[in-house]
């Protein structure tokens, strides 16, 4: 005799064994292709100074899409610093030049590129804080790129009633 739960159970077994399944299928195509570089694919969460959270996707794949690009996604870290008045993009791309580096700022969009030989790296990376596009410094020492920003400063608008 079967119960409800020994088949609910099953039921989940076989979803989660259909899952693994299909991700071995998906990166099958990639194993016999020896000169390819890695394929990574993972998330990045942080924690603003407003305690709200930040989830970043990162890798050279995405979940149900083929390979987006034989260049690899930069590591990318942002950092609202309110004290100062900025924000800082600190990215990991090793082994490529500082005259490499491409960086294109475009509606609150950064994307960054860089290409050395072998290496290749490009990123998109979306700023939630509004920035001075004109303000950007940027500086790439022992492969890291920082890549700094100043914030904009909105003015209060409307109008202050006093109590009476």
């Amino acid at each position: 005799m079967t119960s409800f739960f020994d088949t609910e159970i099953d039921r989940i077994f076989k979803k989660m064994s259909n899952s693994f399944f299909d991700v071995n299928d998906t990166f099958e195509e990639f194993n016999g292709n020896s000169n390819s570089d890695p394929i990574f694919y993972g998330y990045t969460m942080t924690i603003g100074s407003d305690g709200k959270p930040s989830v970043q996707e990162f890798g050279n794949v995405k979940p149900d899409r083929p390979l987006v690009s034989d260049a690899r996604e930069a590591i990318v870290d942002t950092i609202v610093d309110e004290k100062e008045k900025v924000v800082k993009l600190i990215a990991e791309m090793p082994g490529v030049e500082k005259t490499d580096v491409k960086i294109l700022v475009d509606k609150n969009v950064v994307n960054i590129s860089a290409k050395h030989g072998e290496k290749k790296y490009h990123c998109k990376v979306p700023l939630q804080h509004k920035v001075n596009e004109n303000s950007a410094k940027a500086t790439y020492k022992n492969g890291i790129l920082q890549l700094v920003f100043k914030l904009v400063v909105e003015k209060q608008t409307g109008k202050i009633v006093e109590v009476e």
